[in-house]
């Protein structure tokens, strides 16, 4: 086979159609086989009925059905997991990127002699509070992390076979899948596309910022190096401040006066101690959670065609088989 298209479905019933009939015209303009693989991430509509439909109809359909809903980062690895060709073609089923963007990143891949052609944004979407944040969590993660994303990366790219492979081989329990791009390695070529703005973008200020914390502590010890020097800047100045005072007393018989001050600085400190022991317990609760060895999704079930061969043999196995 020589190209698989991996999409997840969350809410996407609305759009599946119109994607899988753009998605498929476009793998058929560029190559002969092809496979278009579903991850249905529990989506609570009418997605994993109209793929069905869309499977019985299709023989190049493949719908992987998880048990429930794990995220989009986790479900987008699996599909990755499923798919079988020497490409790789990861796009988001929401049409905010054109799937005809195919053929431009088959002529990039070709010409550049990448393993990754990458989407990103040509103009950042949405107001001022979306373009703002986005803008911040790219600039705050690279400046933590050993492993910088791109800004305005998008979720569209297409990668070769042993990419996705080495891809693969990360076991993380808690994925950020732009970070584990990144830390894969090889040749990768970004590509400018357009991004549709269908709808207000479910990735709030709360989940933005959840993802900023997961990030980083899922790829950088910056943060817990950066409370050690912290404290330790702290405990110098508190020590120069607690021997200024004492000469001051000794020689000059002037006090500190004033409790608020004081009030100020155990408040000031008790926070900072606070924030350093959050920060500890988070590192401490990822090592719990990936010693734990959970699988990152389950896939309820796995429907796919049985082999041409397979159906020439045999007559009955002509229609869909469930793995």
């Amino acid at each position: 086979m020589q190209l698989s298209i991996v999409t997840t479905l969350y809410r996407s019933a609305a759009d599946l159609r119109e994607f899988h009939e753009r998605a498929g015209r476009a793998a058929a303009a560029l190559v002969r086989d092809y496979e278009i693989v579903y991850v249905n991430d529990g989506s609570p509509d009418d997605s994993l009925a109209v793929a069905l439909d869309l499977f019985q109809s299709d023989r190049h359909v493949r719908v992987v059905d998880l048990a429930r809903n794990f995220g989009h980062h986790k479900a987008m690895m699996t599909g990755l997991a499923h798919a079988r060709s020497d490409l790789v073609f990861l796009i988001d089923s929401d049409l905010e990127e054109d799937p005809e963007t195919l053929s431009a990143f088959a002529e990039a891949l070709h010409e550049s002699h990448a393993d990754v052609v990458y989407g990103v944004q040509q103009k950042r979407r949405g107001g001022l509070v979306e373009r703002w944040s986005g803008w911040l969590f790219f600039k705050i993660f690279n400046l933590l992390s050993e492993y910088a994303i791109p800004e305005n990366v998008l979720t569209v790219r297409l990668m070769t076979r042993r990419y996705v492979s080495a891809l693969l081989t990360h076991r993380e329990r808690e994925t950020t899948i732009a970070g584990l791009w990144a830390m894969t390695g090889f040749r990768q070529v970004a590509l400018a596309v357009p991004k549709h703005v269908k709808s207000a973008s479910t990735y709030n200020l709360g989940r933005k910022i959840a993802l900023l914390v997961n990030a980083v502590t899922s790829f950088s010890d910056r943060p817990l190096v950066m409370i050690f020097y912290f404290g330790l800047t702290i405990g110098s100045l508190a020590s120069v401040a607690a021997i200024y005072l004492v000469i001051r007393r000794l020689f000059f018989g002037v006090a500190l006066p004033g409790w608020p001050s004081l009030i100020v600085s155990v408040w000031m400190l008790g926070g900072l101690h606070l924030i350093a022991l959050g920060i500890i317990g988070i590192y401490l609760s990822r090592v719990f959670i990936e010693t734990k060895q959970r699988p990152y999704t389950i896939v309820s079930h796995v429907y796919e065609h049985a082999p041409e061969s397979a159906a020439l043999d045999n007559p009955r196995n002509r229609g869909a088989v469930l793995r």
